[in-house]
């Protein structure tokens, strides 16, 4: 497994009060070993992306102070930022993919939840498919990067699950009515900072059965390239996510299935699937 430096996660505690505004901590780890006792334990840290007004601490109380440690029976992952954007990118697999030019998709920032969050569908018969991403996790502003500097407007990266209404795209050309519904874009566990992204393996465990696999090698475009692409035309905010394609097997998904998309050093993204009430 490529190294990784630490990760850092999103939070809300068990014990959180109901309340209109959702409590959040960052929180980070450094263990090498993600299922030993130290990989979960969590120490409370300010938040990473300093701008973003939606990506800030809840305020401070006891037990969920700067340098506390809490364990993971003690919270719950959220998806790793509020991110002002979600991308993805099309046509990114392979050859193919390279030998077009670079093109992104919009999905709304709404459509993204977190882990074990359920994946809710319409009940129209439309074919819906996951996607398991690598996912960028922008950590600052960031405008017109070249492929020297790219790096720097990244904190880490996470899983993405660029769930699709097949159908819906076949008759949107702008993939909107495909790719933002509600909950089609589940994200995380954390974010993995430091890690090498160039060939890792990603693939998707429907119903407990493992599809067939590729890796990050496989993308048309890498994330420096997809970097400056976007930046070139807008700017990229704190906490926004860019889902970068999905190079391996998937499969169509339904009511009472469950999704876990993999992605080499990062982890898993496990997700229930149910029908929309």
């Amino acid at each position: 497994m490529p190294a990784a430096t630490y990760r850092i996660a999103r939070v809300q505690p068990l014990d959180a009060e109901p309340s209109q505004i959702e409590e959040q901590f960052f929180v980070r780890n450094d263990a090498v070993d993600f299922e030993s006792p130290d990989g979960k334990a969590w120490r409370v840290i300010d938040s990473p992306f300093t701008t973003s007004r939606a990506n800030q601490n809840s305020p401070a109380r006891n037990g969920w102070n700067i340098n506390d440690v809490v364990t993971q029976e003690e919270f719950t992952f959220l998806a790793p930022s509020n991110p002002l954007n979600v991308f993805g990118m099309a046509h990114n697999t392979g050859a193919p993919g390279r030998a077009l030019p670079p093109q992104a998709f919009h999905k709304a920032a709404s459509s993204v939840i977190g882990p074990a969050a359920p994946i809710k569908l319409t009940d129209n018969g439309a074919r819906v498919d996951p996607e398991a991403e690598l996912t960028i996790v922008i950590s600052q502003a960031a405008k017109n990067l070249t492929l020297e500097n790219a790096r720097e407007a990244v904190l880490g990266m996470t899983i993405g699950n660029d769930v699709t209404d097949r159908d819906a795209q076949k008759s949107d050309d702008l993939w909107i009515s495909a790719k933002s519904p509600d909950t089609f874009t589940p994200a995380g566990p954390w974010i993995v900072v430091g890690l090498d992204d160039s060939e890792l393996e990603v693939g998707i465990v429907h119903n407990g059965e493992a599809l067939e696999t590729s890796t990050t090698q496989n993308l048309g475009w890498g994330v420096d390239e997809i970097l400056v692409y976007l930046s070139g035309f807008m700017t990229l905010h704190p906490g926004d996510l860019i889902l970068t394609g999905f190079p391996a097997k998937s499969r169509p998904i339904a009511a009472g299935d469950e999704v876990i998309c993999k992605i080499e050093g990062i982890g898993e993204l496990k997700n229930p699937v149910i029908q929309a009430s």
